[in-house]
């Protein structure tokens, strides 16, 4: 029952006890005696105990205490533990099970944190640094991207700082087919999309046959340089805008013409101006008609 309660490779329950606030469960991993690449005799020096955050057991928070193995060469005299990353790792509070849930429900699930925190009874910052931990790896993982045929770039006030706040962007690459966030690189200028593209292997960039893009003179000269043989397609939401300042830009150019002024608010293209604006064909490229 102890064993199916932990179900962890290669570990050996020793006991469970009921502590006031959580379960706490002993486990060892068992092995045989290693060896020291000086090639010393090695013995034995000792447990060390060390403590984990794992999943819930019976509905209660669980705790999970590892007695590591310490190991000892009489050669060189190096000290070590035992080591199993299917148990926990030394970079993270949780075990690598209870870390993997946690950044499940987190980025898959949207849950807060401090809910999954609360479920495991724990701190904050420690299921964050487990989701992190696990984060990077999923992130670093060369498999996640895959192969995309429609990329898209746009731009994203990424935050304010300093004492003025001054605005700082970032570009947000994007399959646009899978509506899935590749990568986010700083700024809204060409040099960095070109060097995450750059870094991409040529067959991959080659898959791809559409570009979307926001009008931006920056993003375009991305595609034309990385991305020469994608058919670029603007984004419809500027497209309209642009339209709509041309009709502006028309009917000053009118106003003035006609009348000889700016418009006034007796003129009759100044009075039409927000009519102008919100047509019936604007507003059915607006949703996408």
């Amino acid at each position: 029952m102890c064993a199916l309660l932990v179900g962890l490779p290669d570990v050996t329950v020793i006991g469970v006890a009921d502590w006031p606030m959580w379960l706490r469960v002993v486990v060892e991993t068992p092995g045989e005696r290693p060896g020291c690449e000086c090639g010393g005799v090695v013995h034995r020096h000792g447990i060390r105990e060390v403590e984990f955050v794992d999943l819930p057991a019976f509905g209660r928070p669980t705790r999970l205490l590892w007695r590591k193995q310490r190991w000892r060469c009489t050669n060189c005299g190096r000290c070590w533990c035992d080591d199993n990353a299917e148990v926990a790792t030394a970079r993270c509070a949780l075990t690598t099970r209870a870390a993997r849930w946690s950044t499940l429900h987190v980025g898959r699930n949207g849950r807060a944190v401090s809910d999954v925190a609360r479920e495991l009874g724990c701190g904050w910052h420690t299921v964050m640094d487990a989701v992190v931990a696990i984060g990077e790896q999923l992130v670093d993982h060369p498999d996640r991207i895959g192969d995309v045929t429609a990329l898209g770039l746009d731009e994203t006030l990424f935050a304010k700082l300093g004492k003025y706040r001054t605005q700082s962007w970032s570009t947000q690459i994007v399959d646009v087919r899978r509506g899935q966030l590749l990568d986010v690189v700083p700024g809204r200028t060409a040099p960095e999309p070109c060097r995450w593209l750059a870094a991409r292997p040529a067959e991959w960039r080659d898959r791809i046959e559409w570009a979307t893009l926001d009008l931006s003179n920056s993003y375009r000269s991305v595609f034309d340089t990385m991305l020469p043989l994608a058919v670029q397609v603007a984004d419809p939401f500027h497209v309209v805008k642009l339209a709509g300042t041309a009709l502006d830009e028309c009917r000053r150019r009118v106003q003035n013409e006609t009348c000889g002024h700016r418009g006034r608010k007796d003129d009759p293209l100044y009075r039409v101006r927000r009519r102008l604006e919100s047509a019936g064909e604007l507003r059915q490229v607006r949703v996408g008609v």
